[in-house]
């Protein structure tokens, strides 16, 4: 059943870019302090020198648990884990050309968060926003399925506190790992 997570469905729909992240660039980072799956407080403007790759996604599965209905017909919604796996695939990648570090954020507890770190073996820490804090503060997109609100899928490269680029929107979510990589190999530090 874990298969069925790990390849997308041909035929997904493809976000448009509606302006929701244009303001972004050049934003400071808010001092919000997150759970991550690793047990520890993270707070997003100490996150230390250099570079973030701060990937933010709506929603992970699980094998065997249902996703909401209609979940492949949401423009941007199908994809986590296999954007996931692409980070974990390429984070030895990704830290050479210049990321400190890398964290995946959603909007899901830690110990869903945890499970996913354990089951997909993820070398790097997921942020836990369940109350959408930084979607409040750096008015990031989201949408609403079954009367839950969810982000919608962007990464975010932080730079000394601020948003250096914007990666919005995704798609295909598989392949965003390599989009991150080759720009952070195209703006070197």
């Amino acid at each position: 059943m874990m298969s069925d997570y790990l390849k997308l469905p041909d035929g997904l729909p493809v976000p448009e870019d509606d302006g929701a992240a244009e303001h972004l660039p050049g934003t400071a980072v808010p001092s919000l302090t997150l759970e991550s799956s690793g047990g520890e407080s993270v707070r997003l403007d100490t996150l230390g020198a250099g570079r973030t790759v701060l990937y933010v996604y709506p929603l992970t599965g699980r094998p065997g648990a249902d996703m909401p209905e209609g979940w492949d017909t949401i423009p941007g919604a199908r994809g986590c884990t296999t954007e996931a796996c692409g980070f974990r695939d390429h984070h030895e990648d990704l830290l050479a050309a210049g990321a400190a570090r890398v964290f995946g954020l959603s909007s899901q507890d830690t110990d869903y968060q945890r499970e996913v770190v354990e089951r997909l073996r993820l070398p790097f820490r997921m942020l836990s926003d369940p109350e959408r804090r930084l979607a409040r503060a750096l008015d990031l997109p989201t949408f609403t399925v079954e009367g839950t609100r969810l982000y919608s899928r962007l990464t975010l490269i932080v730079h000394d506190g601020l948003v250096e680029h914007v990666f919005y929107p995704v798609f295909p979510p598989n392949e965003h790992a390599e989009q991150v990589l080759a720009w952070l190999r195209g703006n070197p530090r």
